[in-house]
């Protein structure tokens, strides 16, 4: 494809809607923009063009111009409502200090396409390019309306400062990760992104959904918009709800039944692991015997467990660890007196427990000493002593209700 063959002749080039769906309403809320050009009576994508870095960044403005432009008159002459999502990279935008951009938008503004219908796309890795002059233009840009998302994050986790800096209104993930990466690996770049876009308020959009899994993983995972072939494909029209390929809202039903059954499932878990000791017949009678309850205590979790232990309300540990090793259960008296509070909700969990006198299953973490994924059933023994149970990686693994959460 020849960028000048593109160049001089425009009038073969047109812009491709890509619905992007609510996860609120389950509508169809805006359309991402793609170039497509017709050589030899086939449409042809123009990403090769737009990513080759011999292509010179004026014959890409033009083109991206042309596109828009087409874009915005169809939306006008449609009537098609929505928000428009546009792709730049920064030395586009930073071309004669970003005005010849804001001038085409303040000129279809006249025409009655307000500001706040478009949502600029800034890829993660254009921060490496001029960040602070980028970062004060996409700001100037925020003050007319326009909105900010930022694509393909995670892809750079030394960018998170200067995306928490510029605090886009979207940040979008692409999906085509989960087939890329390892489970874990995916896990730990979406707790990150996550957490960035609570810290900032922004809102996350799942891109690249092509199957019923992928997009099971953007509902479960936050995501607020979602698009994808598995939803519709690119035309060169706007499309109506009724056009999409699938009915997202009878997709999501679907998930929400399957949840509740997982929970209802870990709940019914928790409930039975109560019971338990609420059975026990050895009582507990302080931390002087704690090794001796214990011990009285491993036959019942036999099957679940790998380590037992007991602390108190501060997190100091006042037995020895019960550890399962080749199917026998052995004394680790060097852990006694060892401190845990600095681990993540344990002092919350323990005025949990306290309060609410019940046994808490913890969400699925990596242990410090093995690494492998495990949850822990905590249970009151009194108000300043607590029972931790650490339910091992195999048991987890053979029971898909504490496997998947």
């Amino acid at each position: 494809m020849d960028p000048l063959d593109i160049l001089e002749n425009l009038d073969h080039v047109k812009p491709a809607f890509q619905p992007i769906v609510s996860a609120v309403k389950h509508t169809i809320i805006g359309y991402e923009i793609f170039g497509r050009y017709q050589a030899d009576g086939e449409w042809l994508s123009l990403a090769e063009f737009f990513h080759d870095a011999d292509v010179p960044d004026e014959y890409k403005v033009e083109v991206d111009h042309h596109l828009l432009q087409l874009a915005i008159t169809e939306m006008l002459q449609s009537g098609a409502a929505g928000s428009l999502f546009i792709n730049r990279n920064a030395k586009q935008l930073l071309i004669n200090g970003g005005e010849d951009f804001l001038h085409t938008l303040l000129e279809f503004e006249k025409q009655g396409f307000s500001m706040n219908r478009l949502v600029l796309e800034i890829t993660e890795h254009d921060f490496e390019e001029r960040f602070d002059v980028l970062n004060h233009l996409l700001l100037y840009y925020k003050t007319y309306g326009i909105q900010i998302a930022v694509d393909h994050v995670g892809a750079k986790s030394s960018n998170i400062d200067r995306i928490r800096q510029l605090k886009p209104h979207i940040l979008k993930i692409d999906t085509g990760i989960i087939r890329q990466s390892s489970p874990d690996v995916f896990q730990d770049i979406l707790y990150s992104v996550s957490l960035l876009a609570r810290r900032i308020g922004a809102k996350l959009s799942y891109e690249n959904i092509e199957d019923d899994h992928q997009l099971y993983f953007a509902w479960k995972n936050g995501g607020h918009y979602y698009q994808g072939f598995h939803l519709a494909r690119p035309s060169f029209a706007p499309q109506l709800d009724d056009s999409l390929l699938i009915n997202v809202g009878e997709k999501v039903l679907g998930f929400i039944q399957r949840e509740k059954t997982l929970v209802k499932e870990r709940l019914a878990f928790a409930l039975a692991c109560e019971e338990k000791m609420k059975k026990m017949p050895v009582k507990w009678q302080g931390p002087e015997t704690a090794d001796a309850f214990i011990a009285s205590v491993t036959e019942a979790f036999d099957e679940e467990s790998f380590r037992i232990y007991v602390c108190n309300s501060d997190g100091q540990q006042v037995s020895s660890n019960f550890r399962k090793k080749e199917g026998s259960w052995a004394m680790e008296m060097d852990q006694k007196g060892s401190h845990w509070a600095f681990r993540p909700y344990f002092l919350e969990n323990i005025l949990h427990m306290r309060t609410w006198h019940k046994g808490i299953l913890s969400d699925p973490y990596a242990d410090i000493e093995t690494a492998e994924m495990i949850r822990t059933f905590s249970f009151p023994l009194s108000d300043k002593y607590f029972l931790f149970v650490d339910i091992s990686y195999a048991f987890i693994f053979d029971h898909d209700f504490l496997f998947i959460e």
